[in-house]
């Protein structure tokens, strides 16, 4: 069975290299989305034909949907279509690599939908944390972490025989730093 991904965050570093790993497996994209960046996602809208895409910026999202009116990719807008694209019917998984807080909402709103989430965006464990893997628990939805430091935990657990040990996580790093959350505890 193929899976079916909707790419919050497509024209980033993370959003291209997942877009390698799609292309590479086969994976089907079924929604992109994107704050600006017109030139490139036309680009993957030609390759990886999505069904839907959104742009945060009105003005991008009426720029790309003139340069791309010759295809089938519905084109929508702000968090409204941020929200649509995490909630799509045909994707099966949710990749958010969103910059900052505005992944929270459409996280939250994937997890209702019951979709996997594959989470880069580490704001969102900050900012709601609790939220999130309560939410999560109760629809049965799993997130797996794509990127970071949190996925290097999870992966380092994954051959760990005593995962039930662990009690916590304190993890320090510069790239939070300059966020200006300084250190994350992760229960």
């Amino acid at each position: 069975m193929t899976k079916n991904i909707s790419l919050l965050g497509s024209t980033g570093s993370i959003g291209t290299q997942s877009l390698d790993v799609c292309r590479l497996h086969g994976y089907g994209v079924k929604c992109l989305s994107a704050n600006s960046r017109v030139d490139i996602i036309e680009n993957q809208i030609r390759e990886f034909k999505p069904e839907l895409v959104c742009m945060m910026s009105e003005t991008a999202a009426k720029d790309l949907k003139a340069k791309v009116a010759d295809t089938d990719t519905k084109i929508v807008c702000g968090m409204e279509g941020l929200i649509e694209c995490a909630t799509y019917d045909g994707a099966d998984t949710v990749l958010n690599s969103v910059v900052g807080m505005v992944g929270l909402q459409p996280t939250l709103e994937a997890i209702k939908a019951k979709k996997t989430i594959a989470l880069a965006n580490k704001e969102t464990l900050v900012a709601g944390g609790h939220l999130v893997t309560n939410l999560a628990e109760k629809n049965g939805v799993d997130i797996l972490p794509v990127d970071s430091e949190h996925s290097a935990i999870f992966q380092a657990m994954q051959g760990s025989p005593r995962k039930e040990a662990i009690k916590k996580i304190i993890l320090t790093a510069a790239q939070t730093s300059e966020l200006g959350y300084g250190r994350k505890n992760y229960h």
